[in-house]
């Protein structure tokens, strides 16, 4: 199958180009399951932006949003790039609310909320459940959008290059090998404008906030096409995942209860009913995420305690049922109700802050391959996320990708003709026959990073994780050369390989920043505040 612009992931990033590229060319859209399984439907926050006044809260600016964000960075974000997408934050904005995206509101004003490391109200949401919302309006306009083709079920397996098909020079990127997981089918989906948008890596941990689906899949990609990568040691470990260790299913194991909840008055307490925030940050429980974190990985660890708790229990009765909808009846699903009893939270893995590294534009290190959202580095998170950041940067790249590939890349623009992309090819055709390899696998690497390369690191921590991570290496390869193909072998596949970027860049990075920190280089050094940048050939 041919198109003029290939996106991997169906989330805000891959849609939001998606839409902007159908006016100018054909458009194949790929997701490896159903189109509502993306990092971005399971957001509930929001998306950070400064409206035009008057919609703004008073006193709020451009310049205010930028400082945040590089105070939550901790001196590694790319300031050009921070100011660029944060200016622009409006206009994406405005192409939501055009694609049917119903931001709460009160009259003509947007109602915004405030979340930890933001100085202002700034957030736009959808109740709490924001990210479904982006995701329904999104998905409903890509099905009814000529020239966008949108096909779940098909897990790309590796993208092919030029370079691949034994091309000295002028590496760029010609298309994919993609299964069709419905078929076993693997089919060639030829496209010199490929676009990675597929999300993070939430499920290389033990305990995450992420859907099932983010596997880490398009950093893996890149990372095998050999493109560049950056900043992986930065992982954002959300402060409050709900704690239910009673409970089975993926939505008990893995509940999110939003940092606006914190904006919005509650307060991270110990058993005893302690605020014990304070002591660590004058901010408390709105401190950036990192931080936040920190605390109560460091209080569980001196209480011996399984949890801390967040308490909303001094709101007026019904305000959590009305602007929390979606919390309270989960919550209230698993016997907890939050307007009477504190919430139990553990911090669990959140977001990845690094990625396959860009420009301002998406642009990656290899011609006609764009990386866009989650998956990419543009500079804007640094060494930690500002939460409600990752949609808003999600929109904007798109916007500005489609912009440089049209300057770049307009059809045409490629020659001479590339050689012939050959069928695929794989070694034994045999099917999986001990599936339960696989999950033990999975669960090992799960394990061994949530042990080892979590919250708070040593170098002793990383060696153990480095051996052990090189002979599941060896292991998965065997096993994905020695059978055919199918989703459960892909997914660890990139698993394994983005633990070993993780791992990696974590080992390189010898002080703390951040989201990494380590006992053993426990304080930030000027001198070493710079990218990890990891490359392949």
């Amino acid at each position: 199958m041919t198109a003029d612009y290939l996106v991997i992931g169906a989330g805000i990033a891959g849609l939001s180009f998606a839409l902007r590229a159908a006016r100018h060319g054909s458009v194949i859209v790929l997701t490896k399951g159903e189109a509502y399984e993306s990092n971005t439907a399971w957001a509930q926050g929001g998306i950070a932006s400064v409206l035009p006044e008057p919609l703004r809260d008073p006193g709020d600016s451009v310049e205010l949003h930028v400082a945040d964000t590089l105070d939550a960075g901790a001196g590694l974000c790319k300031e050009a790039a921070v100011r660029t997408i944060i200016r622009e934050g409006a206009a994406a904005i405005e192409d939501l609310v055009e694609y049917g995206v119903a931001f709460d509101q009160e009259g003509d004003h947007f109602l915004l909320g405030k979340e930890g490391g933001h100085s202002h109200r700034r957030i736009l949401h959808a109740r709490d459940t924001t990210g479904r919302e982006v995701a329904r309006a999104l998905i409903e306009t890509a099905r009814k959008t000529p020239n966008l083709t949108l096909l779940e079920n098909h897990f790309v397996i590796d993208l092919i290059t030029t370079a691949k098909l034994g091309a000295v020079v002028d590496d760029r990127v010609l298309g994919a090998y993609v299964l069709e997981t419905k078929t076993n089918e693997v089919k060639v989906f030829r496209s010199d404008r490929v676009i990675l948008a597929a999300g993070g890596c939430g499920k290389v941990y033990l305990y995450t906030t992420n859907p099932d689906s983010a596997t880490g899949d398009g950093v893996a990609l890149g990372w095998r096409a050999g493109a560049s990568i950056a900043n992986m040691e930065f992982i954002q470990f959300h402060p409050t995942c709900f704690y239910n260790p009673g409970a089975t299913g993926p939505e008990a194991r893995s509940f999110l209860v939003s940092e606006a909840v914190r904006g919005e008055g509650g307060i991270l307490i110990n058993a005893k009913g302690v605020d014990f925030t304070k002591k660590i940050d004058p901010r408390g429980s709105l401190a950036p995420r990192d931080i936040v974190a920190r605390a109560i990985d460091r209080e569980i660890k001196r209480t011996g305690a399984s949890c801390v708790y967040l308490d909303v229990t001094h709101k007026p009765k019904g305000f959590m049922k009305e602007r929390f909808p979606y919390i309270y009846q989960t919550l209230l699903k698993f016997g907890l109700d939050c307007e009477t009893q504190p919430i139990p939270v553990v911090p669990a893995a959140h977001y990845q802050c690094g990625g396959v590294l860009t420009d301002v534009n998406g642009k990656t290190t290899i011609r006609g391959l764009f990386a866009v959202g989650e998956v990419g580095c543009t500079g804007l998170h640094g060494a930690n996320r500002l939460a409600s950041n990752s949609l808003l940067e999600g929109n904007v790249i798109a916007r500005r990708a489609l912009d440089e590939m049209m300057r770049l890349y307009p059809p045409g623009k490629f020659v001479p003709e590339p050689p012939a992309i050959p069928a695929w090819e794989h070694g034994d055709t045999a099917e999986p026959d001990e599936l339960v390899v696989i999950y033990h696998n999975w669960d090992e690497i799960r394990r061994l990073m949530w042990d080892y390369v979590s919250i708070v690191r040593t170098d002793n921590r990383l060696r153990r994780a480095t051996a052990r991570l090189r002979n599941l290496k060896k292991e998965v390869r065997e096993f994905y050369w020695g059978h055919r193909v199918n989703a459960d072998i892909l997914e660890l596949r990139n698993l394994v390989a983005v633990a070993g970027l993780i791992v990696e860049s974590a080992t390189r990075r010898k002080e703390s920043r951040g989201l990494h920190y380590t006992l053993d280089h426990p304080n930030s050094e000027e001198r070493l505040c710079s990218d990890t940048v990891l490359r392949k050939f």
